[in-house]
């Protein structure tokens, strides 16, 4: 079946918005926790509300409005298991919503993922909150991606703006959620299960929505509620990785490493007081399969992935995919590609640096791979006859994009006209980290604002097969 450029465009974004509703905060939530009589059951744990003396929910991350609100549209249906409701989240300030018993705390500005001052305030008031729990209480944990930046506590010779720096220059540098993450819990007071030694609660049960690829549960959010094997010597080795030793900003924190690897390694942990149980709700492969779905329903032959590793630079991923895309413009089969995953970006240094995102680096690194290898310079007869409309896309999942108000960008066949007609050079935008002023002046950014959940990225790409092309 034929399809026009417009059709092509419309039913990308209707793919990935399947992929985007699938993991819906809130609904992930209701599908996770019920109240049967006097029962409130969550993922595998059930409890008795009758001897639950408080409910106190407690987390971070930019799904963290959602989930709050989810969690509330199930226990209000019970007036005993919201009498006893209290709780603090730290979410995003454009993620703030009204709320009935659990408050949205503002952590940071919109677009400025690294830890704030006010961070570190919301932080302090959720270990006073679960410290001063007892063991007739039930902690419930909602975490999300983003929860990292959004939970700081320093430890003491470690300052806010020590942990700003080393942020900024290991994302800068490039490195994936994992390394970022095993030196944030190193430098914190709530990460790597520390905040399930702080909690006195009798249960605390965590609702994860992953934005890590493989979820592994002592990264997400760097693990606040999952005890930790990673030491200072681990994080000393990622710092050395991206050479931070060499840099200014970077030394408070690369001493303080230095000097807690060189000691004795003693641990003061002691195993948590209370029951604690962790469930993942959403990632990536729901999103992606959600997606693939919506894609059958509308008539495509879909291939569908999801990653469960860290996938490397932005650019080369972009180029894969405009390659498979290149590879089957020209044959009958699949003409869906879903997948999902969380590329890396390597910035430039800033006084050259532009503005811009991981999947707008991918979405302009696919575009500039197809102007370069694409097989529309052949001018063989069966060439010609090819059909080469098409859509790519890719965006974040929670619509946040790097520092910018975009989730991403795509592109279609009549792409590279607009580029030509705006006399812009791809080439200079994606060696600038400056995909964001390139999308913008072909209005071809994607922007949704905060979607209040975050599964890592979700990239759709469309083709339209000619009737006469063959296998």
């Amino acid at each position: 079946m034929a399809r026009s450029s417009e059709e092509l465009q419309r039913d990308a974004f209707a793919i990935w918005q399947a992929g985007v509703d699938a993991v819906s905060s809130s609904n992930l939530v209701q599908k996770h926790v019920c109240i049967e009589d006097d029962r409130l059951i969550i993922g595998e744990a059930s409890f008795n509300l009758n001897r639950i003396r408080k409910i106190a929910v407690v987390g971070a991350g930019k799904a963290g409005a959602g989930m709050a609100a989810g969690l509330e549209s199930v226990l209000e249906k019970n007036l005993l298991a919201i009498e006893k409701l209290t709780g603090w989240i730290n979410v995003p300030a454009d993620c703030v919503t009204t709320t009935k018993k659990i408050h949205l705390h503002a952590a940071r500005p919109a677009g400025i993922n690294e830890p704030t001052q006010a961070g570190v305030e919301g932080t302090s008031r959720i270990l006073e909150m679960v410290a001063g729990l007892t063991p007739a209480d039930l902690c419930i944990c909602l975490l999300s991606g983003g929860g990292s930046a959004l939970l700081p506590a320093p430890v003491n010779g470690i300052s806010l703006a020590d942990k700003q720096a080393i942020t900024r220059f290991l994302s800068g540098a490039g490195a994936n959620i994992e390394e970022l993450n095993t030196v944030r819990k190193q430098l914190s007071r709530i990460k790597g299960g520390q905040l399930s030694q702080t909690c006195r609660a009798g249960h605390l049960v965590t609702l994860i929505i992953s934005d890590v690829l493989g979820d592994p549960l002592d990264i997400i959010a760097s693990g606040p509620t999952i005890l930790h094997p990673n030491s200072p010597h681990d994080a000393l080795q990622v710092l050395k990785t991206f050479g931070a030793q060499h840099e200014v900003s970077c030394r408070t924190v690369f001493n303080f490493l230095q000097t807690t690897s060189d000691a004795p390694q003693t641990s003061n942990r002691v195993e948590a007081r209370q029951e604690v149980m962790n469930f993942v709700i959403g990632n990536n492969a729901t999103a992606v399969n959600a997606a693939g779905i919506e894609a059958i329903r509308r008539g495509y032959a879909p291939i569908t992935s999801s990653s469960n590793t860290s996938e490397g630079p932005a650019e080369k991923i972009g180029q894969e995919i405009a390659d498979w895309l290149i590879q089957h413009q020209s044959a009958m089969g699949p003409n869906c590609l879903i997948s999902g995953g969380e590329p890396t970006v390597q910035l430039i240094e800033e006084s050259k640096r532009g503005l811009g995102g991981r999947n707008q680096q991918l979405v302009l690194a696919a575009f500039e791979h197809l102007r370069n290898h694409s097989p529309a310079k052949d001018t063989s007869p069966d060439v010609k006859k090819r059909n080469k409309r098409f859509t790519l896309l890719s965006g974040g999942t929670d619509g946040e994009d790097g520092p910018t108000d975009a989730a991403g960008a795509w592109i279609n066949e009549t792409t590279q006209e607009k580029c030509l007609a705006n006399e812009l050079d791809p080439r200079y935008f994606l060696d600038h980290n400056d995909a964001y002023h390139f999308f913008e002046r072909l209005r071809q950014l994607i922007k949704t604002g905060p979607t209040h959940t975050n599964v890592c990225d979700l990239r759709i790409v469309t083709l339209d097969h000619d009737a006469q092309a063959t296998p």
